[in-house]
């Protein structure tokens, strides 16, 4: 039986101070794409990128809800998380 990946939701400062979040179930390799332009779009013209929350889970459909919460946050509100000690 594999076992199972963890997977990650991450938010990254873009060199313009823009927040990016995503998921992934490999971060290292997301961070290196992201990094070389062959990320999201979204980032691909803001580089360079910083990891700056990361949060992770068992479940890859947890993630990705977890994901669409942050991503419908004001940005003061992604700010307080990145903050915060969770």
């Amino acid at each position: 039986m594999m076992a199972a990946k963890t997977n990650y939701v991450y938010i990254l400062q873009c060199f313009d101070e823009s927040l990016y979040t995503g998921w992934t179930n490999d971060i290292e390799k997301r961070l290196k794409a992201h990094e070389l332009g062959k990320g999201g779009k979204y980032t691909r013209g803001r580089l360079p990128i910083r990891l700056v929350y990361l949060e992770k889970y068992d479940d890859k459909i947890a993630a990705q809800k977890r994901e669409y919460q942050i991503k419908q946050m004001k940005r003061a509100e992604k700010l307080k998380l990145i903050n915060s000690d969770v």
